[in-house]
C-alpha cells in the first residue's frame, strides 16, 4: 500500500465538512487537514449547519490550536444590497483567523479582494471554472484557488493544471451528494418551494417522488418508477471516489474536498477516517470503499472525473444503511467499563463495532448496560443518555460506537 501523493511529493490536502462544533472535533480528530464551514452571512446551507460569529470563533480556536486550516464559505450568489456588507464581514473572518473564504459571485470575490486583499479567495465550484481561461481569470482578481467544476473530467482538469500558474491552487470533490443541476446551480426548490438553493435554502426537491403528465391529458397523473423502490428521476448516485485519488492527484488536484455540511459526526468520522487512512497509505481503495460503505448512502459512482456523465444516472435501489449510530465514548476506557452517550437502539448481547483515528472495525460484545446509578439494563432505547457499558480497555473518549443492521 501506497500513499497518496501529488507530483511534487506533496500529500494532497483533505478536507472535511462542519456544521457544528461536534462535527469540527471529530472532522480534526479523525485526521482532516483543513475544515470548512459557513458563517451567519451569505452562506449557501441552511441556517441550521453555519455557525453565529461566537461559534466561528470558537471553531477558528479548536481547529487552529490543532494545526490545521479553517475555509468559511461566502458562497451564496450576492444581491445588490450584501456587496457593501461583504467588505466589513471579510475584516471580521480575517481577524478571527479564517485561512480563506469560498466565494461564488464574481462581484463578491472584487469586493472581498478589494477590502481585505491579504485574505485567502477560494472560488467555489457553484463558479462552474471548467476552462484554464477562466481560472486564469479568477487568478488575476486574486484568487488562490479553484474549487473545479464537478462536471470536468481528470483529462480536462489536468490541462488546466498544465495551462496555469503554478501557485494557482485545484480543489475537487471527492465523497458525497451530487447535486443534479449544473454545478449545483438548481432552481427546482425556488421554484418548487419558495426556497432558492442558490439562496443556501435548498429543499432537496430532487430527492421527492414525482408523477408524470401529458400534455393533452391534464390531470391523469402517471408514476415514474422502474421496480418497488420507484424511480428518482432527478436524484443522482453519490461521489465515492476511493478508488482514483492517485489520478486525481496525479492531474494536478492539490486538495480534496468530502461534501456533507449537513451531515452528521458519525458520517463525518467515518468518511474522514477512510480517506485519511488511504491517503497515508494505511488501508487500500478496496478497504476504504468497505468503510465508506458503512454510512448511510445512495449507490457510489465517480463522478464526471472518469468522462461518463452516464454513471452518475440515478439508480432506483435507493439509500444504502449497513450500520447504526449506536453511541459516542464520553471517557477512556477502563476496568472493562465505557461510559457513553447514546444515539440509537442497542441491547446485551450485541456485537459493537468502534470506530477510532487510524483503525476501524474492531468488534466486541456489550455483556452488560447500567445506568448511571447502577441500574442494571437488558436494552437502551433512549437516545442522548449517559450509560455505562462492558467494554474492552484502549477506547478513546470521541471514539464511535457502531452496530451492523
Amino acid at each position: 500500500m501506497k500513499e497518496i501523493t501529488m507530483k511534487d511529493g506533496r500529500k494532497p490536502e483533505l478536507l472535511a465538512p462542519s456544521g457544528d462544533m461536534e462535527a469540527v472535533r471529530t472532522a480534526v480528530r479523525f485526521g482532516a487537514d483543513a475544515v470548512y464551514l459557513g458563517g451567519p452571512f451569505m452562506q449557501l446551507r441552511a441556517s441550521s449547519a453555519g455557525f453565529d460569529e461566537a461559534g466561528l470563533k470558537e471553531a477558528s480556536e479548536f481547529i487552529h490550536s490543532n494545526g490545521r486550516r479553517m475555509y468559511v464559505t461566502v458562497n451564496c450568489f450576492a444581491n445588490n444590497d450584501e456587496i457593501p456588507r461583504l467588505g466589513e464581514y471579510a475584516r471580521f473572518l480575517k481577524d478571527i483567523g479564517a485561512d480563506a473564504v469560498i466565494v461564488s459571485d464574481i462581484g463578491a470575490v472584487a469586493q472581498i479582494k478589494e477590502n481585505v486583499p491579504d485574505l485567502e479567495v477560494h472560488v467555489s465550484t457553484q463558479a462552474n471554472c471548467m476552462n484554464y481561461r477562466a481560472a486564469k481569470v479568477y487568478y488575476d482578481l486574486g484568487a488562490s484557488r479553484i474549487v473545479l467544476a464537478r462536471e470536468l473530467s481528470l483529462e480536462q482538469i489536468a490541462e488546466i493544471r498544465a495551462n496555469t500558474p503554478a501557485d494557482l491552487q485545484l480543489e475537487g470533490f471527492i465523497h458525497g451528494a451530487m447535486c443534479m443541476s449544473y454545478s449545483g446551480r438548481c432552481m427546482l426548490s425556488a421554484f418548487l418551494a419558495g426556497r432558492s438553493g442558490n439562496r443556501g435554502q435548498c429543499a432537496q426537491t430532487c430527492r421527492w417522488n414525482y408523477y408524470l403528465m401529458e400534455e393533452k391529458r391534464p390531470g391523469e397523473f402517471f408514476k415514474v418508477e422502474e421496480s418497488e423502490n420507484g424511480m428518482a428521476i432527478l436524484s443522482s448516485k453519490e461521489m465515492c471516489c476511493a478508488d482514483i485519488l492517485d489520478k486525481m492527484a496525479a492531474a494536478g488536484i492539490c486538495s480534496f474536498k468530502i461534501e456533507g455540511r449537513m451531515r452528521t459526526p458519525f458520517y463525518i468520522g467515518t468518511v474522514v477516517n477512510a480517506y485519511r487512512m488511504l491517503i497515508d497509505g494505511k488501508i487500500n481503495a478496496d478497504q476504504a470503499r468497505s468503510e465508506l460503505d458503512t454510512t448511510s448512502h445512495r449507490p457510489f459512482c465517480t463522478g464526471f472525473y472518469l468522462g461518463d456523465p452516464e454513471s452518475v444516472a440515478p439508480d432506483t435501489s435507493g439509500y444504502i444503511r449497513n450500520t447504526l449510530f449506536v453511541a459516542s465514548a464520553l471517557k477512556d476506557s477502563a476496568d472493562g467499563k465505557l461510559l457513553i452517550e447514546t444515539r440509537n437502539p442497542f441491547a446485551v448481547g450485541d456485537k459493537l463495532e468502534i470506530l477510532s483515528p487510524g483503525s476501524a472495525g474492531r468488534s466486541f460484545t456489550v455483556e452488560s448496560i447500567e445506568s448511571e446509578d447502577g441500574e442494571s439494563m437488558q436494552r437502551s432505547a433512549v437516545p442522548m443518555r449517559r450509560l455505562r457499558i462492558s467494554a474492552p480497555d484502549g477506547i478513546k473518549a470521541q471514539d464511535i460506537l457502531r452496530k451492523r443492521v
